[in-house]
């Protein structure tokens, strides 16, 4: 199992953004220096009540600090983005990586966010698939026209190829049963969300794998998560670093709606045990450990991307985290 850093980008406004920005360039540090194999960053808009640093620009920046690590963006809102534009600024990104990025796309969820671009929220899907088969279109490097209902292009060639060939890996994220099929049809991955339980993403994942074989498509040879977690000397300080966080964080996902977009047999509870169980990984080594044992076991997890901050969480909290999880938690996951 592969272990991932996703950079927790969204911050209270009242923080200096610049401080906030050097303390993720040092996390990316000390996760290079203890093992970690990749560094993620998100995408959201209009993210009251907080901040939110652009994935692109940041990942460019963290290239620097990642040396021989994978850069993923996890995920971009693909129905948000011309594809020209989105092809050539992944293309440029593969470059300063040196062929080292993986391209999370998500579908969304958010109204405010495609009105405030100009998209119908009810053109997400068309926007989504007709913006997919662009992208890898425009990824080979060949002229072509294409002529959908959202995105028209004629004669275009991309100035700027991926390094990769024939292009970047594409992981999907999905928290239905409908963008599930949908990301094993079109993706080369599904990229498992960190807010439902491992009950429904085991059923969830059954449903992905079937799909590809009734598709005929080979069986994916990633089965990566996200994971909100927090890793202390012992549980109570591991839930008590975390919980004032993640309750304002899931408070602020409850105003955006996320949990109107959780699959059917799933709802997050009221109080935070409930929320917490089967979809944080809390406690102490030893525990965390265990609970990844548990998904390897039930899921086949190949990459384990963890977010360790929230909003307003202290520095020292995040490094420990990063620390205990290189050096305690990986080497007994083999």
């Amino acid at each position: 199992m592969r272990l991932g850093l996703a950079l927790s980008v969204q911050h209270r406004p009242e923080d200096s953004q610049a401080a906030r920005f050097a303390e993720h360039v040092e996390q990316v540090r000390l996760a290079r220096a203890v093992g970690f194999s990749s560094i993620w960053s998100s995408q959201h808009y209009l993210s009251e009540p907080f901040t939110y640093f652009q994935p692109l620009p940041t990942l460019a920046r963290m290239a620097a600090e990642a040396e021989g690590m994978m850069l993923g963006t996890g995920v971009l809102l693909l129905p948000l983005h011309q594809p020209v534009d989105l092809a050539e600024q992944l293309a440029t990104l593969d470059v300063i990586s040196g062929g080292r990025l993986i391209v999370g796309l998500g579908l969304g969820y958010r109204d405010a966010e495609n009105e405030a671009m100009g998209v119908n929220p009810r053109e997400r899907v068309g926007r989504f698939v007709e913006g997919l088969e662009a992208l890898e279109r425009l990824w080979s490097g060949e002229p072509f026209n294409y002529q959908g209902k959202h995105f028209q292009l004629r004669e275009v060639r991309i100035s700027m190829p991926p390094l990769q060939r024939p292009r970047p890996p594409i992981w999907l994220a999905a928290n239905t049963d409908i963008g599930v099929r949908r990301a094993a049809r079109l993706g080369d991955a599904w990229l498992m969300n960190p807010h439902t339980t491992l009950d429904a993403l085991a059923r969830q994942l059954e449903l992905f794998r079937e799909t590809r074989r009734a598709e005929g498509r080979p069986p994916a040879r990633e089965t990566p998560i996200i994971k909100e977690c927090c890793v202390a000397p012992t549980m109570a300080e591991a839930v008590a670093a975390a919980r004032p966080f993640l309750e304002a964080k899931y408070g602020a996902y409850r105003r955006w709606e996320q949990d109107k977009a959780l699959p059917s047999d799933d709802r997050w509870g009221d109080a935070f045990e409930d929320l917490a169980r089967d979809r944080f990984l809390l406690g102490d080594p030893v525990r965390v450990r265990e609970e990844l044992a548990r998904y390897r076991e039930r899921l086949g997890v190949t990459t384990l991307i963890v977010r360790v901050q929230w909003p307003g969480m202290p520095q020292a909290e995040v490094l420990r985290s990063i620390r205990l999880l290189g050096e305690q938690v990986l080497p007994g996951l083999g």
